[in-house]
């Protein structure tokens, strides 16, 4: 039995699947997790070779035919090389092709997890079928992942997608390095920043948002806290959330209108809040964005839910296999 192996890299915690193709998808076998051993990328990648020696070993019939890694940028996915991303600080310019294809000798390939995302929603999730699809990661950070006439498109330098640095905005909430980025009004870490500035807002006037009640709690509001008040019909969240839906809908039509995808595919936040989220950003893309380029275009939630980053791996094992085989 042919065997892809994937090896989704995080800042807290790894994780090596064990797929085979199976009625024109995947079936993930197996999963092993790990805590990252975020010291030491060396360590690190002796634990996922020890995985996957171990699973070959306990499963006679399995042949390994590839390896797809998955790891947050930035990082040199031709030469296989891992940047110090900002979550593995200590993983600076680490040679991962080396030690995987020492051991194994199959095809290997690194994405950034954007990429990785992206290549997963197209062949298994909510993109499947399309010929230019747009992944938005739009979690703890933005980024895009972006397949262009049936390509996964990544750029001179691999650095294509990394929409978060757009500025919309001279001035607004904190993110990839800009106030007022895209990156700033829509990621996790934006709705976080853009609810203290609303909620220090709100206590100033005399109204206590349920999500943060005095000054000294400022500190501890995040996007989850904000979330949950949205659902229990807090005020000051939702004016948050139609903030982030106005920028949402300003950062696609810029998508749109360059790049003219069939679909945009939106991952994390919006999936779980599509309704708080759509009125507003779908009414700002009718404004701003072509209007033969917004028709074409369906904007759609993320299905491969908790399990994407496992079928990310394993995409970018199918693509390593493919492109090795054709």
């Amino acid at each position: 039995m042919q065997i892809i192996a994937g090896i989704d890299i995080g800042g807290t915690k790894s994780a090596v699947s064990f797929a085979r193709y199976a009625d024109g998808g995947i079936e993930i076998l197996d999963k092993v997790k790990r805590p990252t051993k975020t010291d030491d990328y060396r360590s690190a990648f002796e634990e996922y070779i020890g995985i996957i020696q171990t699973q070959l070993k306990t499963n006679p019939d399995w042949r390994l035919c590839s390896i797809g890694i998955s790891c947050g940028g930035p990082l040199d996915a031709e030469k296989g090389v891992i940047m110090a991303p900002p979550n593995l600080p200590k993983w600076d310019n680490a040679d991962i092709f080396t030690p995987l294809q020492n051991a194994f000798r199959v095809p290997v390939m690194l994405q950034n997890d954007a990429d990785a995302c992206a290549l997963a929603e197209w062949r298994l999730g909510a993109g499947k079928g399309t010929k230019n699809m747009v992944f938005l990661t739009f979690g703890t950070g933005m980024g895009a992942g972006m397949i262009l006439n049936g390509q996964l498109y990544q750029g001179s330098t691999c650095m294509a997608g990394e929409v978060g640095h757009i500025r919309l905005e001279k001035d607004g909430p904190y993110g990839y390095g800009k106030n007022g980025s895209f990156e700033g009004f829509c990621s996790g870490g934006g709705i976080a920043n853009l609810g203290r500035m609303k909620a220090k807002e709100a206590l100033e006037h005399g109204i206590v948002p349920s999500f943060c009640k005095s000054m000294d709690r400022l500190s501890e509001v995040d996007c989850k806290k904000i979330g949950r008040a949205l659902e229990e019909g807090d005020a000051t969240a939702r004016e948050i959330f139609d903030i982030v839906a106005e920028y949402l809908g300003r950062g696609i039509s810029i998508l749109i209108d360059i790049l003219n995808p069939d679909m945009i595919v939106l991952g994390s936040i919006y999936a779980r809040q599509k309704d708080a989220l759509e009125p507003g950003m779908q009414a700002v893309i009718a404004r701003e964005a072509l209007a033969a380029s917004g028709r074409v275009c369906k904007i759609v939630p993320a299905t491969l839910g908790e399990m994407i980053g496992d079928y990310a791996a394993v995409s970018v094992g199918m693509k390593a296999y493919d492109d090795f085989y054709r």
